[in-house]
């Protein structure tokens, strides 16, 4: 992958997380502006270390790449949980369900339209 290819692929996975993550938080019932502002930074946090991780080990080691999604994702997470715990008003769901149901929602919506996107771009 080319650099333009990289930046364009972390550009196109972070607003597609943004978004499903965003609208997934209001269906599932948060509503405080502080709560959304801290789902948006946490995957801000999240987000770019995951697929950028997972394209260098992709591009430059053997793992297979269900071994590697599966660890990055739920470094995602863990961490996102224990941020929401932390920082979130909001407590049902609980945080780690919320994380839960977000990053399962941008995972497979985000996998699906991020191929159809990204195979649109190259």
């Amino acid at each position: 992958m080319v650099v333009k290819q990289i930046i364009i692929t972390l550009i196109v996975c972070l607003i597609l997380t943004l978004v499903l993550e965003e609208v997934t938080a209001l269906i599932v019932g948060v509503r405080k502006c502080f709560d959304l502002t801290v789902i948006l930074f946490s995957n801000l946090l999240t987000n770019p270390v995951v697929v950028f991780s997972g394209i260098l080990l992709a591009s430059f080691t053997k793992i297979p790449r269900p071994v590697y999604v599966i660890v990055l994702e739920l470094a995602a997470f863990i961490t996102e949980a224990l941020i929401y715990r932390k920082l979130l008003f909001t407590k049902k769901p609980s945080p780690f369900l919320l994380s839960l149901i977000l990053n399962s929602v941008s995972f497979f919506a985000g996998t699906t339209l991020s191929s159809l996107i990204l195979g649109l771009l190259f």
